[in-house]
């Protein structure tokens, strides 16, 4: 497998970087997890959107989805369209949500250009086998394990701290995951987001081969972050940054 960072800033675009977006591909298949605010842009400098084989959501915060109306424009109105519906995997209700952020009657919304389904813990994507737990968060939250042969990547999406997560990412060759609250910060709320310290001690406990910090707002130091999360991780920890490629 490989990973594609396509955004990797935390909570809103950054001047450098799209929100939430990353591609994943074996066997000629892309498999997109997240298209967060801007994220559709950056895509586009690594695939043509006929391309994408699915989409897979892990919550329907703007900063992780909002760039699906962009999307459904392109494949919708761009020269070749109509192209085959692309599979949007993600929290129940997607659909809906979906076309409401774009103003669109609800039938048929997007789902004309957009095939969705909601996840389960367990589904064949492509070459992929695509594994799934609910987060901590204000909204339905899920963490994506990808596992292709031996191989395999977690991203967290959006969570506070919590054992399913730890479960989910047993083993893991590469736990993508984000970092975007200050460690010892006392006004940090709960059940919302990880600290540095949080990501390297859920990557211990799981016994992760490879640690990688992203979603930082433009506000905090990438930097910083990731050597924060050294702290608590003692095996490789690496960062996310625009278009950054990692093998797995």
């Amino acid at each position: 497998m490989k990973l594609t960072v396509l955004g990797c800033s935390g909570s809103v675009p950054g001047p450098d970087s799209a929100a939430s977006s990353y591609l994943v591909t074996a066997e000629g298949f892309n498999l997109v997890l997240d298209l967060g605010s801007g994220a559709l842009g950056s895509l586009q400098r690594h695939l043509a959107i006929p391309e994408i084989g699915a989409i897979g959501l892990s919550h329907l915060h703007p900063d992780h989805c909002m760039d699906l109306c962009g999307l459904y424009v392109s494949a919708k109105y761009a020269p070749g369209a109509p192209i085959p519906r692309i599979p949007v995997y993600g929290p129940p209700g997607a659909a809906y949500r979906m076309a409401l952020a774009y103003d669109l009657p609800l039938d048929p919304g997007m789902e004309e250009e957009l095939e969705f389904h909601a996840w389960q813990s367990v589904q064949q994507i492509g070459p992929f086998t695509v594994r799934t737990a609910e987060m901590v968060h204000p909204v339905p939250a899920y963490a994506i394990r990808v596992e292709h042969g031996n191989k395999s990547l977690v991203y967290t999406g959006d969570t506070g701290p919590n054992d399913a997560l730890v479960e989910l990412a047993r083993g893991a060759d590469l736990l993508l995951s984000e970092a975007a609250l200050p460690d010892n910060d006392p006004k940090n709320p709960t059940d919302l987001h990880l600290t540095p310290a949080d990501a390297g001690e859920q990557a211990e406990k799981a016994a992760v081969k490879r640690l990688v910090i992203t979603h930082v707002p433009p506000w905090y130091d990438r930097e910083t972050q990731a050597e924060n999360a050294r702290k608590t991780y003692p095996g490789p920890v690496e960062l996310a940054t625009p278009h950054a490629v990692f093998d797995i």
